[in-house]
């Protein structure tokens, strides 16, 4: 059976983008363009997840969100065009799993559709998570875990804990665009409350150590306005 997911956005070709990328990945998509239909669908359908923008005509999003947690423990995510810390602050307060900043890329938002079906899933069904590799080697960049060395083209690097923490955690997210907020929230351990440039100035360090090459990285690639990744 598809997973059913409500998706509520008042701009048409944003709400048309969402519904086409997440049915061509078979889910079910319940579409709407204001918060009262959204409820009426939350009544009558056993849904999986929702993505809710902030901005909407008749509720805002936020409001939407916390209704719909009154009575459903379902994921939600957030698209907002803003970028404000305190949006991030009150979704979060009000029971939000995730946020996407507009303009986004589908991929991303599909992608972290999934990762919290898996999470919600695993959390209701009690199986445990899939154990994690203790090393990776993408094209000559080798890093363990279990010895915390990472070696480049036989060349061991030295990294501080900060550094080899972001490398790891870009490494087990492989093919995936990871945000800095998830950066920071994964390496520090804290909630990412500011726009800072923490993230960034160890990720220019890091790649500095890679050596990699300013217009062509080999390693760690920005997706400007999503965060990173390597491929």
């Amino acid at each position: 059976m598809p997973q059913h997911i409500l998706v509520v956005d008042d701009e048409t070709a944003i709400a048309d983008l969402v519904e086409l990328y997440l049915s061509n990945e078979g889910f079910a998509v319940h579409k709407f363009h204001n918060a009262l239909d959204a409820l009426a669908c939350v009544d009558s359908t056993q849904l999986d997840l929702a993505v809710l923008d902030v901005m909407l005509p008749d509720m805002d999003g936020f409001a939407l969100c916390r209704r719909i947690r009154e009575n459903h423990l379902f994921p939600i995510l957030m698209l907002t065009a803003k970028v404000e810390d305190m949006d991030k602050i009150t979704g979060l307060t009000l029971g939000a799993d995730d946020y996407v900043t507009k303009p986004f890329n589908p991929l991303e938002l599909v992608a972290r559709v999934k990762t919290q079906l898996r999470r919600y899933t695993r959390y209701n069904q009690g199986v445990p998570a899939p154990a994690e590799p203790e090393e990776f080697d993408i094209r000559g960049l080798q890093i363990s875990k279990a010895t915390h060395r990472c070696v480049l083209f036989g060349e061991e690097l030295s990294l501080t804990p900060l550094e080899f923490s972001i490398l790891w955690h870009l490494c087990r997210r492989r093919g995936r665009v990871v945000s800095s907020e998830e950066l920071f929230e994964a390496v520090w351990g804290e909630r990412y409350m500011d726009s800072n440039n923490t993230v960034m100035s160890h990720i220019a360090r890091l790649r500095e150590k890679l050596r990699e090459p300013s217009r062509k990285p080999r390693f760690i690639k920005t997706v400007w306005g999503v965060g990173y990744t390597i491929e």
